[in-house]
């Protein structure tokens, strides 16, 4: 089992703290947090391990888990990485592209593993639709919270647009051509609510909304690609696949037909595939663990959190 060891105590750490303690890859060895108040309070009620400091717990473990304010992961990254530990960092990766590439140097270096906790990449319904997503045209993502002060220290592109990014990213293989975009303030001092357009070398087209000020929670995204429609909702963990083949001769009588313009027909069919229930917090922790003992490449590597991060911040220049 790989010792491991988490930064920040917060809403999320005690998430991560919670499951790392119940997996069977890990062996929890505590948790540091700058708040002392917080720390005590965490450490008194879950019986974990409290360390007086950064350095001590890092010292302590082979794995640190960031789950500290972004402002403070590149020190807390570039302080574990040094001392040769596996990085496991939130989202987003760093404050800056540059403090990324910093971080992804210092990692090469050490010959160290990191992962960034991108975790809709572990959604189950996206994993249950992710093989069927080839080569999609148009890309529309709708990602709406509820307002919560938590968070509204960053702009709504890197508290929750980024998630939609980091998804896009991976499924269009191919170079950004253009973005457009436009954000509003309209409770916090940086956008609450923000629209993009990112059109790719390829052709495709990505539309995505992102807000921390609606009535209402949503996380969906819908991908059209030739002869497929296929819709993720990321919340109520539903998805659905929506194909055209051709139409045989002699359709069925309850076969779905349609007809073009020149009389071409294709026969529409659903595909509901079976979504496996899971924890996407703990697949993405054990995943990398996976990825240490098998000296693989993490599912979610710091070159695609570095990316997501720099195509955030292509979006937020726009403003």
């Amino acid at each position: 089992m790989l010792k491991v060891g988490v930064l920040g105590a917060g809403h999320l750490g005690k998430i991560h703290l919670r499951l790392l303690k119940q997996s069977k890859k890990y062996n929890l060895i505590g948790f540091y947090d700058a708040n002392t108040e917080t720390a005590k309070k965490v450490a008194d009620e879950f019986g974990y391990t409290l360390f007086d400091s950064i350095d001590e717990l890092i010292d302590a473990v082979d794995v640190v888990d960031i789950v500290t304010p972004t402002l403070s992961h590149h020190e807390c990254a570039i302080k574990a990485v040094t001392k040769g530990k596996h990085i496991f960092i939130e989202k987003p990766i760093t404050n800056t592209v540059i403090e990324a590439e910093e971080i992804r140097a210092l990692v090469a270096l050490h010959k160290v593993k990191g992962q960034v906790g991108h975790v809709e990449r572990f959604n189950p319904a996206f994993l249950a639709v992710k093989s069927d997503i080839n080569s999609p045209m148009f890309i529309e993502t709708h990602r709406l919270a509820e307002f919560n002060p938590r968070g509204t220290d960053v702009p709504v592109v890197l508290d929750l647009m980024i998630h939609d990014i980091d998804i896009i990213l991976s499924l269009v293989k191919s170079e950004i051509k253009q973005i457009s975009a436009s954000g509003v303030a309209v409770i916090s001092d940086t956008p609450d609510i923000a629209n993009a357009r990112i059109e790719f070398k390829n052709g495709c087209v990505a539309n995505l909304t992102a807000s921390r000020i609606s009535l209402k929670n949503m996380r969906k995204a819908r991908f059209f690609q030739k002869d497929a429609y296929i819709s993720v909702d990321f919340l109520e963990k539903k998805c659905e696949v929506v194909k055209m083949k051709d139409a045989p001769e002699n359709p069925g009588d309850f076969d779905m037909i349609l007809q073009n313009a020149e009389g071409a027909k294709k026969q529409i069919y659903f595909d509901n595939p079976k979504i496996m229930e899971n924890n996407s917090i703990l697949d993405e922790l054990e995943t990398f663990a996976d990825a240490i003992n098998n000296d693989t490449k993490p599912i979610v590597t710091l070159h695609d959190g570095t990316e997501a991060l720099r195509v955030a911040n292509m979006i937020i220049n726009q403003f």
